[in-house]
């Protein structure tokens, strides 16, 4: 944004400076992140820059971590438990979380906001103290160490993403839509599959695509309810971290970095589309 011709000197200095200020914020959060993804294609087995890798030198690039990543058992079946645990997790988040954004969107529900901020608790509770009590929990009902177990923990902590998005996404809901597919017959499921759903999509979807995130890089959960069959990528970085400095810990983490950008790109799309569905101009 440019400033006004009759802008102050004052207000063009403080212009730059904040200008300045923003990406100097923004270099601080993003620098290790990007740091990663040059060194994940390392030769050698360091996580430092390498004189050939600063020299680009093609004999200091190599994708012998990437191949450990997807070949070497120890990093492909953690890999595939997390897919298979993930998705599933965001399923029963998005089932959840969307019923009861729906509900609490009603005018007559009593004590919502009490009922509200039990719902989003996993997100406020210190998530140890959160696997702790699932640990406890789960172990007296036969659930610890399953892959339900894991799943279902999975869901707890990504049902307050997906509560969210939808909740903000009914703000702006038109009930006289629903009142009016009503009036013409419809029932309260094909309104809502037809009339509803279409409108409300883009914040189920990203919920779910935060629900799934959360799975997917959760950790301390899988510690404490996963047996050792059910180890996620999460958990054996944080193995390999402890135990054993592998790069090949550098090339999950571009994995999981590459993943992360292409969501976002998702949620913004998302974002955009119903920007339009509602007859405003995306930002």
């Amino acid at each position: 944004m440019s400033l006004p011709v009759y802008a102050t000197p004052l207000q063009r200095i403080w212009h730059v400076t904040f200008r300045v200020l923003c990406g100097l914020i923004f270099f601080f959060l993003v620098a290790p992140i990007l740091v990663i993804i040059p060194l994940s294609f390392n030769a050698q087995d360091f996580f430092t820059f390498t004189p050939e890798m600063l020299r680009l030198d093609p004999a200091g690039f190599s994708l012998k971590h990437y191949d450990d990543f997807f070949n070497n058992p120890d990093w492909r079946l953690p890999l595939i438990n997390s897919l298979s645990i993930a998705p599933v997790a965001m399923l029963i988040a998005v089932g959840l979380g969307t019923l009861a954004a729906i509900g609490l969107s009603q005018s007559h529900v009593p004590f919502k906001g009490a009922i509200m901020a039990i719902l989003i608790s996993p997100m406020i509770v210190p998530l140890v103290i959160s696997a702790a009590g699932m640990y406890f929990f789960y172990s007296r009902i036969g659930l610890q160490g399953t892959y339900w177990g894991v799943v279902l923990a999975h869901a707890a902590l990504g049902t307050p993403f997906v509560i969210i998005t939808v909740t903000a996404t009914l703000v702006g809901f038109d009930r006289s839509l629903t009142r009016a597919a009503a009036s013409l017959g419809a029932g309260p499921l094909r309104t809502f599959f037809k009339v509803q759903m279409p409108l409300i999509l883009p914040g189920v979807v990203a919920g779910g695509l935060f629900a799934f995130i959360t799975s997917f890089d959760e950790v301390v959960v899988v510690i404490f309810l996963g047996a050792p069959g059910d180890k996620t990528l999460p958990w054996q970085m944080f193995t390999g971290l402890r135990e054993q400095i592998s790069p090949t810990i550098l090339a999950a983490a571009t994995v999981l970095v590459t993943v992360s950008i292409l969501l976002l790109i998702t949620l913004e799309l998302l974002r955009r589309r119903s920007e339009r569905l509602r007859g405003l101009t995306p930002a």
